[in-house]
This record gives structure tokens, C-alpha cells and sequence, in this order.
């Protein structure tokens, strides 16, 4: 019986060491790819708009039976208005599907100057932000 029970702690052992190594193997494929060379299209599924002054905002429609129950019980709205902040409504306009984050990074740093600064980080940590929300999709060049 303890012979079993060893064989059954080390299936499980190799079964978590399996999934680290999918998991590492997975960080080093995402750092083999340049995340610069990506090209990002705004996705379909969300409305947007900018004002008169440059400022974005995009429109989430809050779907689901969780939402339906808060909009009638707590008067939430049916829509959600994201506006986004300077930075965020100069660089949303400027993925229009042909450039990529390396081009609009080098727009941003003409605009913005030192101020955008770390720009790079910057930009792909917001773009990787807004593509995990689903309002940004990317292709690969």
C-alpha cells in the first residue's frame, strides 16, 4: 500500500511540473515574439467616440442576468461610459489597424515628448490592458 501511495504523490508532482513547464514555455514563446511589431485593431464590439476637445469615451453595454437584475433593482445603467484619460485619447484613435505599437509609440513620443516617457513599457502595458478588456485586437505583422 505505500508503494502506491508514492506512485500516486508522484503522478501528481509530475502533473504540476508538467503545467509549470507549459506555463514557462508559454513566457518564453510571448517574449521570443517583438510585442512592437504587433498591429492592434480596435474591436467591433464596442462604440466609441471622441468630443470636441480629443477625449475618447467608449461605450460598454452591460449584458447578462446579473446586470439585468442590478439596472432594474439598483438603477444601474444599461450603458457604461469609459472615458479615458489624455494619454489613453490621443493613442486609441491612432490604432486604425495598419500600425503598429513601435509607429504609434513613435507618434506618441513626438506628441507627448519626455513626458511620455517610459514610452515603450508604457505603451505596450496599456495596449495589452485594453486588448485583456476586449477593445483591442491585434495582428501579427
Amino acid at each position: 500500500m505505500a508503494v502506491k501511495r508514492q506512485k500516486k504523490l508522484k503522478s501528481k508532482r509530475d502533473g504540476k511540473y508538467r503545467k509549470f513547464e507549459e506555463i514557462m514555455s508559454k513566457k518564453q514563446k510571448d517574449r521570443s515574439d517583438n510585442y512592437l511589431d504587433y498591429i492592434p485593431v480596435i474591436s467591433d464590439k464596442y462604440k466609441w467616440e471622441v468630443d470636441e476637445e480629443g477625449n475618447v469615451t467608449i461605450f460598454v453595454e452591460n449584458r447578462g442576468l446579473f446586470n439585468r437584475i442590478a439596472q432594474k433593482l439598483l438603477k444601474k445603467p444599461e450603458v457604461s461610459q469609459l472615458h479615458l484619460e489624455r494619454f489613453g485619447s490621443y493613442i486609441f484613435p491612432l490604432i486604425d489597424g495598419k500600425k503598429t505599437i513601435y509607429e504609434i509609440g513613435q507618434e506618441v513620443g513626438a506628441h507627448f515628448g519626455d513626458e511620455a516617457e517610459p514610452l515603450y513599457p508604457r505603451l505596450t502595458k496599456y495596449t495589452k490592458m485594453l486588448y485583456s478588456y476586449g477593445f483591442i485586437e491585434y495582428v501579427k505583422k
